[in-house]
């Protein structure tokens, strides 16, 4: 069953990167992902996608971004399972973001 990867986005960063699991406003948790384009004409969310792609081993087609195209929270998703997902990124296995 495919998975939805809940990511929060910082664009303009200094150094690219996947970050941790950290606990968004509402409670949930949501992967920290910095891109060092801006946030215009698509440039930030194709970042995001290639640094998921890599990270994951899976081509950037495999990979939709499902919601959040125009903010930071956005949720792309993946033709892995949640426990697959959490291995590859970092994070408990079992866990629930």
């Amino acid at each position: 069953m495919p998975y939805q990867i809940p990511v929060r986005v910082t664009p303009r960063s200094a150094r690219p990167g996947i970050g941790g699991w950290r606990a968004s406003t509402d409670g949930r948790e949501e992967l920290e992902v910095r891109v060092t384009e801006a946030p215009s004409d698509g440039a930030a969310n194709a970042a995001v996608i290639r640094l998921l792609a890599v990270a994951l081993g899976l081509s950037k087609s495999q990979l939709t971004l499902v919601a959040g195209h125009t903010g930071r929270h956005k949720r792309i998703a993946v033709p892995l399972e949640i426990v697959e997902v959490r291995r590859l990124l970092g994070g408990e296995e079992g866990g629930r973001p």
